[in-house]
């Protein structure tokens, strides 16, 4: 699998957490650095990430990004790292401080949304501020998007 490059801001894509967006109301995001070893970036950019079961938490004043799935490097030696390791996000101090005010008292969840590499080479995080979506509101998005597409389908048909 190899990483998509979009082509308005220049990011190419190695992960998507395509589970976030449907299961959690997304309030804000954040772009975070990752603290990688050398052999998590070269398999990063082999394109080989998985973000499903992954979450960002707060410990010590800090964030950390738990259960994200690196493979190990292909060519790496017996030094390679641990897949799940927790990886540490690099985050202004201010930005740390209302994520924790949120995540503490209201109920929010830290969800990474994707990884990717920016222009100059540097491997970043989009995290997501969310709230856990119900059943029954699931249930509506899915009714929605159902409609629209009928919709769109009529039109066309309609031309």
């Amino acid at each position: 699998m190899s990483a998509r490059r979009s082509k308005e801001d220049g990011r190419k894509v190695v992960a998507r957490n395509k589970f976030a967006r449907s299961s959690y109301e997304i309030e804000e995001t954040f772009e975070a650095g990752m603290a990688l070893v050398g052999t998590e970036v070269k398999s990063l950019r082999a394109g080989s990430a998985n973000l499903r079961d992954s979450f960002a938490d707060v410990r010590n004043g800090e964030v950390f990004l738990e259960n994200a799935h690196i493979a190990p490097y292909v060519f790496g030696n017996r030094s390679n790292h641990n897949p799940l390791r927790s990886r540490k996000l690099l985050l202004h101090k201010r930005e740390i401080k209302k994520l924790i005010g949120k995540v503490t008292q209201r109920g929010f969840s830290l969800v990474p949304l994707e990884i990717y590499f920016v222009k100059n080479g540097k491997a970043k995080v989009s995290l997501a501020l969310g709230r856990g979506k119900k059943t029954y509101d699931r249930r509506e998005d899915i009714k929605k998007r159902e409609m629209q597409r009928e919709m769109d389908r009529e039109k066309r048909f309609r031309r």
